[in-house]
């Protein structure tokens, strides 16, 4: 099993199918519509096109994980959510250096991801890996009652 070192004294590994309430627990924390235990385990179970990536404790308590999904040459990074005692603290940048590594491993030259244009810490993360704007999607997260928040695409080459 591939382990990677993050801070204060976590690892990332990848992601196990008892990992799955954790997740997400955790990913309904960040997010307005957290995905489903469902979801969450479908990507998992896929492990031929998609990396699941937690950082964790050695009791196993998941302080933040990222999912990637891989077809052909091109990679999309599908979410990042780490827990808010764990938020600015690198854990962010040690699950992006993980998944690049393994990317390594694949036939992947492109990365793309969306995100909130109002996330400046994640968009600045995003920038500082090399990451740039190509587009933006109007409306795009759901807020319930509050108005819905646009996204950024942003785009890296990987080679």
């Amino acid at each position: 099993m591939k382990y990677w070192l993050a801070p204060a004294g976590l690892h990332i590994a990848p992601a196990e199918p008892e990992d799955v309430p954790q997740l997400a627990r955790l990913h309904a924390e960040g997010f307005y519509r957290g995905w489903s235990e469902d979801e969450i385990r479908a990507y998992i179970d896929q492990p031929k096109h998609h990396f699941v990536y937690v950082a964790t404790d050695p009791k196993r308590q998941i302080a933040g994980f990222m999912v990637l999904r891989q077809v052909a040459d091109e990679c999309e990074l599908l979410t990042i959510a780490v827990a808010k005692r764990w938020r600015r603290k690198g854990l962010g940048n040690a699950l992006l250096r993980a998944g690049f590594d393994d990317l390594m491993q694949t036939p992947a030259q492109t990365m793309f991801l969306e995100v909130e244009e109002g996330n400046k810490p994640a968009i600045a993360l995003y920038r500082s890996y090399g990451f740039s704007p190509v587009s933006r999607r109007e409306a795009y997260y759901d807020r319930g009652a509050d108005a819905p928040a646009s996204a950024l695409v942003m785009r890296r080459e990987l080679a």
